[in-house]
């Protein structure tokens, strides 16, 4: 079969499923992780022949996405702010939100050091492909960095993604509605912990609902901040003085999770809309 015979067939399988721009999106990134063709190349080659072990793989990756299995654990690989990380069902697939997440931490360790070379610790709680922690490392200078994760599987990819992005981190299995303190002092907590109600499992789409470790998403509706008080609880016995906590949460409920900060007596807390206009970040410090 020749390219352009594939990519009308790969449109006319998927078509009843995902949307134009979606099946454009994944043929890309299969020609390119498949047969190396760069998006140009697709254009530019029309006819060129596919081999028939490459076409049965192919063919057997469109079963895959017709039944709605996300791209990223099909290739078994993501970006996530303009780094590689591999990804499996153990771990959550990175988000665009989260980039905006490490994006301002970055900015508020740059303005905490006045932009100095400071030895900072820094924690990342319920760490998944180690995708925050990876990405601090590779944009900032000496950095202690740790990551918690209650999920040893998810630490064998989180590791895998250390090595990959050539950064130190250091790992810790650690159920963290358990623990009783954290291993050290630091100086930034961060954490992007399940938040998800399970009265909002309607709204979300299959791909992740039947695909994603629920483990690492869903909370119980009458606890939804569960992971949020442990981890302010915990915060404010080992965060150092003018330390900061950095939450990823749930667009529902930021007033609930501000108030709960402020009842445990954070200060300059800050809660951030992400760039779909929802409440997606907060920013608080121990005095």
């Amino acid at each position: 079969m020749i390219l352009k015979e594939f990519k009308l067939f790969f449109n006319e399988a998927l078509s009843a499923i995902y949307p134009k721009t979606e099946i454009d999106s994944f043929f890309f990134i299969l020609m390119e992780e498949k047969l190396k063709l760069q998006r140009i190349d697709t254009v530019l080659k029309p006819d060129f022949l596919i081999t028939k072990k490459n076409l049965i793989d192919l063919k057997t990756i469109v079963k895959r996405l017709q039944k709605e299995e996300p791209i990223q654990y099909i290739i078994g690989s993501t970006e996530f702010y303009g780094l590689p990380f591999l990804v499996d069902k153990n771990t959550l697939i990175p988000r665009t939100e989260t980039e905006e997440l490490v994006s301002w931490v970055l900015d508020e360790i740059k303005v905490l050091t006045n932009n100095k070379i400071t030895e900072l610790s820094i924690l990342d709680i319920g760490t998944g492909t180690g995708c925050i922690p990876i990405s601090l490392a590779k944009n900032l200078t000496s950095l202690n960095i740790s990551a918690i994760d209650i999920s040893p599987e998810a630490l064998i990819i989180a590791k895998q993604n250390a090595i990959l992005n050539k950064v130190t981190i250091e790992f810790i299995e650690l159920d963290i509605l358990n623990a009783e303190s954290l291993p050290q002092e630091y100086d930034v907590i961060i954490s992007n912990p399940p938040y998800v109600r399970e009265l909002e499992k309607e709204e979300i789409k299959n791909n992740v609902l039947e695909n994603e470790p629920h483990l690492a998403l869903f909370v119980a509706d009458e606890n939804p901040l569960i992971f949020y008080n442990k981890i302010a609880d915990l915060a404010k016995q080992q965060l150092s003085k003018n330390g900061m906590l950095f939450f990823e949460i749930n667009q529902y409920l930021g007033k609930e999770t501000v108030n709960m900060l402020v009842k445990k007596g954070f200060k300059n807390i800050q809660l951030k809309k992400d760039l779909f206009g929802n409440d997606r970040m907060i920013k608080c410090v121990l005095h």
